[in-house]
């Protein structure tokens, strides 16, 4: 009895931050306040089709808001319950900029095939709810490296997601002197959901 009472409340777990994920999200309100600091960024969560993976996964890119065709960044990500933490392995994809536009047209979205992407090892999320958020970082060892600049760092990410809102601050750190290469310098982007795409999640 009690392996299925918190099997279903992890079960539970990922599907309320997974519908949290599931949005277009906008920090308009932190860029119009500081617009020498931060500009206008779009965030898309996408769920993929069902099949894609066994379970829950999403497509997303991230784009500044004046050029939503061109997104500077694309992933693919899939959710997995790990019984005191949600888990989320990340995935490029190859050839990404031919399915840009995937997170705000979902005839894009479902062309995407499943056989091209490519793990990000040592890039994983780990997320465990705190109160009334979701709290993630990049999973231990320092291992998801970027080559920035002439230098290797390793990304570091701090996530906090909530019902309406996503705040975020990723960097990169040097290797070797631990100081930071590349990222923000201004703090957290501060994003609101602006539309939710929960319904599209498999059952």
């Amino acid at each position: 009895m009690t392996v299925s009472s918190d099997s279903s409340s992890q079960t539970s777990q990922l599907r309320q931050l997974a519908s949290w994920m599931a949005g277009d999200f906008s920090n308009r309100r932190q860029s119009d306040a500081a617009p020498s600091r931060f500009a206008h960024i779009r965030i898309f969560f996408r769920p993929l089709p069902p099949g894609f993976f066994s379970g829950i996964g999403f497509y997303s890119e991230q784009a500044y808001d004046y050029d939503l065709w061109r997104p500077y960044r694309q992933g693919i990500h899939q959710l997995i319950d790990r019984g005191d933490h949600i888990y989320i392995e990340n995935y490029g994809l190859q050839d990404a900029l031919m399915y840009a536009g995937a997170g705000h047209n979902q005839s894009i979205l479902r062309s995407i095939p499943s056989d091209r992407t490519v793990r990000r090892d040592g890039c994983a999320m780990v997320f465990r709810r705190e109160g009334s958020k979701f709290i993630g970082s990049v999973e231990p060892g320092n291992a998801c490296l970027i080559p920035r600049d002439g230098r290797l760092t390793y990304l570091t990410s701090h996530v906090e997601i909530t019902e309406t809102t996503w705040m975020s601050l990723d960097q990169g750190m040097d290797v070797n002197s631990h100081e930071r290469v590349w990222g923000s310098t201004e703090g957290h982007l501060q994003f609101e959901k602006q539309a939710s795409y929960a319904s599209e999640l498999p059952d």
